[in-house]
């Protein structure tokens, strides 16, 4: 039978990181001891408060459908977050719930986009952006930084970028996969562009605002020309250590909101109802119950990025949030290494993968050729082996 998938998924792209994991998991069933540094995933276990909270909610027999936009109590506890942390003033009607922040952001896409709408993605971008564009029928123009500027645009180059098919900009900060993180300045000066183009919408993902090593996060909607025009999305998997359970959150104006929550009813319907308890407890707490772990990010990223300055060729600066470094490796794109020629970012990760047996991700998947993400979600002892091992290769 004729290939009958339908174009549109035959036009969507393989998630990048979770396709080199893949392969990773392949090497390790041959046996190959493959460290893996693809991943966005904190190696912390859940803090056991958050656990304590979800097996009361097993015992007081949390089991039936919760509602399609969360429990009341998840979002009211959403509401004082955002304004304990954020400074923003969101009521329950406004806040919906989903499976993960990625459910999240496609929601608030597939209720704004019409074919043919454009997004700006300042690049470096998370994979699943252009992918939920593409779904949409929708276009995305990428928006170039370099590791110069620390990997942010200028509103020059936000104003340049402005077509009459724009309908929604994508910033993302802390950033995945560079760690940078915008100023309140530098995010007044990019609203200022915007206040000229009053129908265009923003979304703002802040995954992983507690993440930062003194950095203080803004937040785009604490803009008041800006809060009417910005979704702005979080969630407990990055912070909390709570990949797997799956909780992610919006703050939007009501009428959005609504459609969110109508989008999300003939999709998912509600989030799981033990990890929604759970989480209640996680936001109520102070962002310090988990400060211990932002700590010992803080700690590797010192010493991934002493090692990698040992390395010639790797090219990196300072990220000042979430977990992760974005070297510029384009010193080693024509060369040939042990019979391999080098001639992308793409190339120069599969070879740390076959050769090094580290997994990395080409910067290719996030818009910046010249770049791979490195994430030190990982143990110090697997952070030097890693990198020795690299080193190696390279030598």
């Amino acid at each position: 039978m004729n290939n009958q998938l339908s174009d549109r998924i035959n036009s969507l792209p393989t998630s990048a990181t979770l396709a080199m994991a893949a392969k990773a998991r392949e090497l390790k069933t041959k046996g190959i001891d493959v460290i893996g540094l693809s991943l966005g995933e904190p190696d912390f276990n859940t803090p056991d408060f958050i656990k304590e909270a979800a097996i009361q909610a097993i015992n007081d027999n949390y089991n039936s459908y919760t509602p399609v936009d969360g429990y009341v109590e998840l979002k009211e506890a959403i509401c004082l977050k955002f304004k304990r942390d954020n400074n923003l003033n969101y009521s329950p009607n406004q806040v919906v719930v989903s499976t993960g922040a990625k459910q999240s952001i496609a929601n608030v896409a597939q209720v704004l986009l019409n074919p043919g709408d454009e997004i700006l993605l300042p690049a470096p971008y998370w994979v699943s952006y252009s992918a939920i564009a593409t779904l949409c029928e929708a276009t995305y123009k990428e928006i170039p930084s370099t590791i110069e500027n620390d990997f942010k645009i200028t509103p020059q180059q936000l104003e340049d970028a402005i077509t009459p098919k724009t309908k929604m900009v994508f910033f993302n900060s802390p950033n995945n996969p560079s760690g940078s993180i915008y100023s309140e300045e530098e995010y007044r000066a990019l609203a200022e562009v915007l206040e000229k183009y009053p129908d265009i919408f923003i979304l703002s993902d802040e995954i992983y605002e507690h993440i930062s090593y003194g950095a203080k996060n803004f937040s785009f909607a604490a803009i008041p020309s800006m809060y009417d025009r910005t979704i702005t999305v979080n969630g407990v998997a990055k912070a909390f250590a709570m990949t797997g359970w799956r909780i992610g959150y919006i703050g939007a104006p009501e009428w959005i909101a609504k459609a969110c929550n109508k989008m999300q009813g003939q999709i998912t319907s509600g989030a799981n109802c033990i990890a929604q308890r759970a989480v209640i407890t996680a936001l109520t707490e102070s962002p310090e119950r988990v400060q211990y772990m932002v700590d010992e990010f803080k700690t590797r990223r010192g010493l991934i990025l002493d090692l990698l300055n040992d390395i010639e060729g790797f090219k990196t600066n300072v990220p000042e949030g979430a977990f992760y470094v974005f070297p510029n490796v384009s010193y080693y794109f024509g060369k040939t290494l042990k019979g391999k020629t080098i001639n992308n970012a793409t190339d120069f990760s599969l070879f740390l993968l076959e050769e090094a047996h580290v997994a990395t991700v080409t910067g290719e998947a996030f818009g910046n050729s010249d770049c791979i993400r490195i994430s030190y979600a990982a143990s110090q002892e697997q952070i030097k082996e890693a990198i020795k091992r690299i080193k190696t290769a390279l030598s």
